[in-house]
């Protein structure tokens, strides 16, 4: 496993993440403790250090179950955790981005996960409704506090990323390390704006659900795969989704790989600032997942996985480039 810095920040972190979304088995199918066990130890022992978990997953079951098993070994690990889904939804202030809500899932994680801080504290999703000031001014208390040591944002607007940094630099308050998006060959949004911004800005790209929800795994393109059953079956994926998946099982035949290695190799690949985020139920998912690591793929495999997406910047990024040599002309500015 290699390590490259989180971002801007001197934070060093497997290329590798280990999503901790399945650890538990409340709210449907999910792993055991024992299973989540092994799977950490896996994990550790391939090299990977960055664990992501959030108030929420599996009903508070997930931080519960990595404060248990980080008993004696905290240190060795980059632990991060998530806040803004609702922990009562009784109650209009148990979620959101506000002050209130900031505090009591910033206690209620810690308590869970057995531990007097976080190493990065993830802004779940932009809650429209909160001034990103007081968020930023929140979460810097909550650095200066000692209870968090570096702060990301997850699934939010590319202005909205861009305005709080601009803030938390104007008012000395800690800014965005990371930015926490989905990304596959499935879903490539993120190279419109939230990707060219990380890369511009120095923001570290954790990037969740490398395998589009298991469509890219394999499952479906091996003979005898699952038709029916499970959140996600052979029926409710779309043409595109089947052909892409085919592309990706072809591209793995060649290079004597699984599906599940090509897509994930080709997230890593994209950016050095992306870390694709591994969720598994099962030790033999996150072994088959872990080798992607050591997949290099071939410029012209990569080249064959993106002509199947059929993805297109679109305006203003299109437009842009058709346009540029007829505005600038001779002072149009070449790739070096």
């Amino acid at each position: 496993m290699r390590y490259r810095t989180l971002g801007a920040s001197g934070l060093r972190v497997s290329e590798l993440i280990l999503g901790a979304m399945t650890f538990g088995e409340q709210g449907g199918v999910g792993a055991p403790l024992p299973e989540c066990r092994r799977m950490l130890d896996l994990y550790a022992e391939a090299g990977g250090n960055m664990i992501d978990t959030a108030i929420n997953y599996r009903d508070g079951a997930s931080e519960q179950i990595l404060g248990e098993l980080l008993e004696g070994r905290r240190e060795s690990f980059v632990l991060g955790t998530k806040y803004t889904v609702s922990r009562d939804r009784a109650d209009p202030n148990a979620a959101g981005n506000h002050r209130k809500n900031l505090r009591a899932s910033l206690e209620t994680s810690l308590r869970r996960l057995r531990t007097d801080y976080v190493d990065v504290y993830w802004v779940h999703m932009w809650d429209r409704d909160t001034p990103i000031e007081e968020t930023m001014r929140a979460l810097d208390d909550a650095v200066r506090a000692g209870k968090v040591l570096y702060v990301g944002i997850s699934d939010a607007p590319a202005w909205v990323v861009s305005r709080a940094n601009a803030l938390a630099q104007w008012h000395g308050w800690s800014p965005f390390i990371g930015l926490q998006v989905p990304y596959s060959l499935l879903q490539r949004d993120i190279e419109r704006e939230l990707l060219p911004m990380a890369e511009s800005l120095g923001l570290g790209v954790t990037a969740w659900s490398p395998l589009a929800g298991g469509a890219l795994s394999g499952k479906y393109t091996r003979p005898g795969g699952p038709a029916t059953g499970g959140r996600l079956t052979a029926e409710s994926l779309s043409a595109r989704d089947h052909a892409v998946a085919r592309v990706v099982q072809d591209v793995a035949d060649d290079l004597g790989a699984t599906p599940a290695q090509v897509a994930i190799a080709w997230t890593a690949g994209r950016s050095r600032a992306v870390h694709p985020i591994l969720g598994a139920r099962r030790v033999e998912q996150l072994q088959d997942n872990l080798a992607a690591a050591d997949l290099t793929l071939p410029p012209e495999s990569r080249a064959r996985l993106e002509q199947a997406t059929g993805f297109a910047l679109e305006f203003p990024h299109d437009f842009i480039a058709q346009t540029s040599p007829w505005v600038f002309g001779a002072a149009r500015v070449g790739p070096n």
